[in-house]
């Protein structure tokens, strides 16, 4: 790995912290892999630039954010630093900093959370944080990217003598696709990790992708005839909460099945209503038109096909599992992974 700060003075790298023996690389190098999300044309995206112009405005707004990337890397350093520099970040009242632009850092094979990255309340375009290790030992690394913030450049800093070498990849390398709403992308977890996508899949040690599109996942032809062609284990879609209304929802549900089904004959599909643990009377027409999908499909001969309704994903939180009865809270992302892992896990077996 070549240190480009000697080649191209551009790539030196400032830091502001107190600390003498610190080095800094580009994520965008090996040894670092990034899984989720990938680099275009100046930041990290989870669509191809011109995909999202191509769906809408929104998912154009939205592509950027980081829902679903992650860094890995194994080192012996006593501390990892981020350098965090920013095209947007996003800040709600509902939203924890520390999910919707914080990162957060889990260690080891089986990726136990250690610490976060915790943004400055008042940042704008950049900040860096820094963790300390106890000792100086090989570690292996996973950071977690900002749930509702996009970056342009991600550097980590760790001990200029460090071991920096490759992570082992995943045990299940073909990636589960997630499609769906701001519940899908992340708001309101705490922290990256602790959406529900992020805790099943590392349980199940499985490559994911994110994309969810808060308020503005549709089933666009155009976003289904992007997913068709993915290279995916397991598809997983639930965007019951952006279909502007159940007229919508009937016209879209069916047809974005069958277009993903289609073009992967026997490629699992699992099938989620809104997670809702009382549901209204509205809500349960919804379902009705998402079960329709579901029935249809089986009574078809589809024996790949799995339906997860939401008061289901909401058993082990309840009416608790909110923040604004709708977007979960940590217990209600907590209560949707241990559902969707269990499913998940006997599709993959």
């Amino acid at each position: 790995m070549s240190d480009i700060s000697k080649i191209d003075r551009n790539f030196d790298v400032k830091t502001s912290l107190p600390i003498d023996n610190l080095k800094f690389y580009s994520t965008l190098e090996e040894p670092f892999k990034v899984y989720g999300v990938f680099y275009e044309n100046g930041c990290f995206r989870r669509l191809p630039e011109k995909v999202a112009q191509s769906v809408s405005e929104g998912v154009y707004r939205l592509h950027t954010n980081c829902a679903g990337g992650r860094v890995k890397f194994v080192t012996d350093s006593d501390f990892v630093v981020v350098k965090v520099f920013l095209n947007s970040a996003g800040k709600m009242p509902h939203f924890p900093l520390t999910g919707s632009v914080g990162l957060d850092m889990y260690v080891g094979k089986k990726e136990e959370y250690y610490r976060s990255f915790i943004p400055p309340f008042d940042v704008t375009d950049q900040f860096e944080s820094i963790q300390y290790f106890d000792s100086r030992k090989k570690r292996e690394i996973t950071i977690n990217l900002p749930l509702y913030s996009g970056i342009s450049q991600l550097y980590i800093g760790l001990n200029e003598d460090a071991v920096v070498l490759k992570a082992d990849d995943y045990r299940h390398k073909k990636p589960i696709v997630f499609y769906g709403s701001s519940i899908t992308q992340g708001g309101c977890a705490s922290r990256p990790g602790n959406s529900y996508q992020s805790i099943a899949c590392r349980q199940l040690q499985s490559d994911h992708v994110n994309l969810g599109f808060s308020g503005n996942a549709k089933a666009e032809d155009e976003i289904a005839n992007y997913i068709k062609n993915l290279d995916m284990s397991v598809f997983v879609y639930d965007y019951d909460h952006n279909a502007p209304n159940k007229e919508h929802l009937s016209a879209t549900h069916q047809k974005m099945f069958n277009v993903i089904r289609k073009a992967n004959p026997n490629l699992p599909i699992v099938i989620m209503s809104r997670p809702k643990y009382r549901p209204t009377e509205e809500e349960k027409a919804r379902l009705e038109i998402i079960r329709k999908t579901y029935n249809d499909a089986i009574a078809s001969g589809d024996k790949n096909v799995y339906l997860i309704e939401g008061k289901e994903l909401m058993k082990y939180a309840k009416n608790n599992g909110t923040v604004d009865n709708c977007h979960p809270n940590d217990l209600g992302f907590y209560s949707m992974a241990k559902v969707v892992a269990k499913q998940l896990k006997e599709i993959l077996k």
